[in-house]
């Protein structure tokens, strides 16, 4: 009689190094005992650079898997809550002054139900004419929220009512598999990267990761870790349920047009079909009850959708970029494309 092999819990990462002095101070702190946090400093940097947004990372990796060796009472220190709180405050100051006035919540889901016919993101670049070290690359860079896909968001749950508490939480459920672990979104991510030659391990890319992909998952768990912003964590739910099936199903084809396998596309191919359906359940369960109970969080939703798209386009833009200068998106290539 055979078992059936379980996933396997994610192990810790290891620290990253450092990207400057407020990393260096967080990261520092979190090699001694908690309760000896770092001090406060008046200036945080550029909250949109390498600095800040590893600094922030790691903070908000306190309330996931944590770092190999690192107290789990971190995750409550007082001092490093204080600094956090001051990189929050202006990552969320230059998110705002990137979105402006979204405009209303109609207008912007509407906006999200158009797909461009002449779309110049790194999907459509991957399906065209992208190579085998840039699909790898592009792996990479989301494997930092897709190894955890759909946790950020579950922070949200508590602090909705019913009935948005219910339809969130029956998308969830398909996000985790369903009932069957092994189908679970972030362990089909993995097998996705293990197909395309790369290490599954939770975290492994953080040192090779830049700010721009950095933002991306900073920016969930910012909304999900706030009551004050559960609006903006709809938002950003919405705009990745909304808009995932389309650049999934491109990704998919460029996928197996580069060599993946069938275990090397599933990941995509579930999102298409997935997806596809959660469209509808985010807009007619979630978001329409939502507003209805609680009109002010309309334009908190609508700052979420803009925000989500102002911090995928600078990631695309940082993409598309390096790619067109034939150099590697990442701080540490991989060794298979050219050297950054």
């Amino acid at each position: 009689m055979t078992t059936a092999l379980r996933p396997a819990a994610p192990a810790a990462p290891v620290l990253p190094a450092a990207r400057g002095p407020l990393s260096a101070l967080v990261l520092e702190a979190l090699t001694a005992a908690p309760g000896t946090g770092p001090g406060c400093p008046a200036d945080v940097g550029d909250p949109w650079g390498e600095d800040a947004q590893l600094a922030l990372y790691v903070c908000y990796e306190l309330h996931y898997q944590g770092f190999h060796g690192v107290d789990p009472a971190w995750e409550w220190d007082t001092g490093l809550l204080a600094l956090r709180a001051r990189l929050e405050a202006a990552f969320l100051a230059a998110l705002r002054g990137a979105v402006g006035g979204p405009g209303p919540l109609d207008g912007v889901v509407a906006d999200l139900l158009v797909e461009p016919p002449d779309g110049t993101g790194p999907s459509f670049h991957l399906l065209e004419r992208g190579e085998r070290w840039q699909a790898r690359e592009y792996v990479v860079h989301r494997s930092l929220y897709h190894l955890k896909e759909a946790d950020p968001q579950l922070w949200a749950v508590p602090r909705l009512p019913h009935p948005a508490k219910a339809a969130l939480m029956t998308v969830q459920y398909d996000e985790y598999g369903s009932g069957r672990p092994e189908r679970a979104h972030a362990l089909l991510f993995g097998r996705m990267m293990a197909d395309l030659g790369l290490d599954t391990r939770y975290g492994h890319y953080l040192d090779a990761v830049p700010a721009p992909a950095l933002a991306v998952v900073n920016l969930m768990s910012l909304f999900g870790l706030h009551r004050a912003l559960r609006g903006a964590a709809v938002g950003q739910f919405a705009a990745v349920e909304i808009t995932s099936p389309p650049g999934a199903a491109r990704l998919a084809r460029a996928l197996e047009r580069l060599g993946a396998s069938p275990d090397g596309t599933l990941f995509y191919r579930e999102h298409v079909v997935a997806d596809a359906v959660h469209e509808q359940l985010v807009r007619r369960t979630v978001l329409e009850p939502l507003v209805a109970g609680d009109p002010a969080l309309a334009a908190d939703i609508a700052f979420g959708i803009a925000a989500t798209g102002a911090v995928e386009d600078r990631l695309a833009g940082h993409l598309l970029d390096a790619w067109g200068r034939g150099r590697s998106s990442l701080r540490v290539p991989l060794g298979d494309g050219p050297p950054a």
